[in-house]
């Protein structure tokens, strides 16, 4: 048998199972991500749905293709979770998930059966992660932390007065991402000694680690300016949008002193800006002096861009070191029976149930070489029976009992 006829490996994380019981972003981007990677990720809902479940954007049919997106590869399970006989089949799920199991992923309040306390009675091996809004356990949402770390009033046009939102929710995005990074670092523990842990990470933290991280706390603290407004330009160093000749807006950046001397090379221009240069006293090979002179720069390439349509420009381009994209919308990806989409090898094709075919991610990280599919999310409930009885040893008499009882879904 050649190597390349060798059946694929097993994903990373086959045989790990998690029980995730989590509503809208950061926590189910963690669970999803551990499905990605070959998890058996079991999300429990309340019968008829969380709170997230119908949230748009919608597909035609009324179902939402945001809890689609975002729970890709699971298995689903709905029981009663109001009710203490409900709890009780989820602390069981979680007791008798196996060596590799006992993992919970969580942004719900505690509920009596449910905490960390009463679980760990059953499974004192448990790892246990929980996302918060602040860390002192008081309600916050990716919106409301961006509007107190700061970022609105650095976001929109140079001579816009008050905070501008944007549409990305940054923290539940990195929050997930965390959240499956400390599930795997936990896991890797409990490997080595045996012992469970648990963990918690609050979205206001994300934020203000994220802001630290990129230095712009020590800059508010030790700069005696603030941070400006700049629209499209880049801080600290020359990047802005240009407008090309047939109407369209493109980004260009220079991070670096080679991007520089191609985007001179590139647009003839070297001679006009070492006379800006000289006029100014100033040296663009610094990343400080092209920053600082953006505007002038931006002044003497302008023409440039206007002079090429957009086709032009990346026949120039290509070849250099230029950093630059065209802006698109998101009508603009999917348009052309979604060709732009399907040059990249992350999106394939996939068949959602309740929102039929439409092109979808499959997971970013690409182990061996091999991009795995788009997986479908599971229809709400779709797995209740199939995981009761493959974990719990429940009959099929005492699964309709527990349905007839509106304790556990269809």
């Amino acid at each position: 048998m050649t190597a390349a006829s060798n059946p694929p490996s097993p994903p990373p994380l086959a045989g790990m199972r998690v029980v995730e019981l989590s509503s809208f972003v950061a926590s189910p981007l963690g669970g999803m991500t551990l499905a990605q990677l070959g998890a058996d990720v079991i999300r429990v809902d309340q019968i008829g749905g969380g709170p997230d479940h119908g949230r748009w954007p919608l597909a035609p049919s009324g179902a939402s293709l945001y809890w689609a997106g975002l729970n890709k590869g699971k298995r689903s399970v709905t029981v009663d979770l109001r009710a203490p006989e409900g709890r009780r089949l989820v602390a069981a799920l979680v007791a008798s998930s196996g060596p590799q199991g006992g993992i919970v992923l969580t942004n719900a309040p505690p509920r009596d059966g449910l905490t960390r306390e009463d679980l760990q009675a059953l499974r004192p091996d448990l790892i246990h992660a929980r996302l918060l809004g602040h860390r002192d356990g008081s309600n916050a949402v990716d919106y409301t932390v961006n509007a107190s770390a700061g970022f609105p009033h650095l976001t929109g046009p140079r001579d816009h007065d008050g905070p501008v939102n944007h549409v990305l929710p940054a923290w539940d995005l990195a929050c997930g991402l965390y959240l499956a990074v400390g599930l795997l670092a936990a896991e890797r523990h409990r490997l080595r000694t045996g012992e469970g842990q648990w963990l918690e990470i609050a979205l206001h933290d994300v934020a203000l680690a994220t802001a630290g991280n990129l230095g712009y706390l020590a800059e508010a603290q030790l700069c005696a300016a603030p941070r400006p407004r700049l629209g499209n330009h880049l801080f600290g160093d020359f990047g802005r949008d240009f407008t090309t000749a047939d109407g369209h807006r493109v980004m260009v950046v220079v991070l670096t002193p080679r991007h520089w001397r191609d985007l001179l090379a590139v647009t003839g221009l070297g001679e006009v800006a070492a006379a800006l240069e000289r006029a100014l006293g100033a040296d663009f090979r610094r990343q400080a002096d092209r920053y600082t002179y953006r505007e002038s720069l931006g002044g003497i390439l302008a023409p440039w861009f206007e002079g090429r349509t957009c086709e032009r420009l990346e026949r120039d381009l290509a070849g250099t070191s230029v950093l630059w994209s065209r802006y698109r919308t998101l009508a603009d990806l999917v348009g052309d029976d979604g060709a732009l989409l399907r040059a990249s090898p992350v999106i394939g094709e996939l068949d959602q149930p309740g929102i039929g075919p439409h092109l979808a991610p499959g997971p970013p990280l690409v182990f061996g070489g091999r991009q795995s599919p788009p997986r479908p999310a599971p229809v709400l409930g779709q797995h209740t029976g199939e995981v009761l009885s493959e974990l719990l040893h429940l009959s099929p008499a005492d699964l309709a009992d527990l349905r007839a009882r509106g304790l556990a879904g269809e």
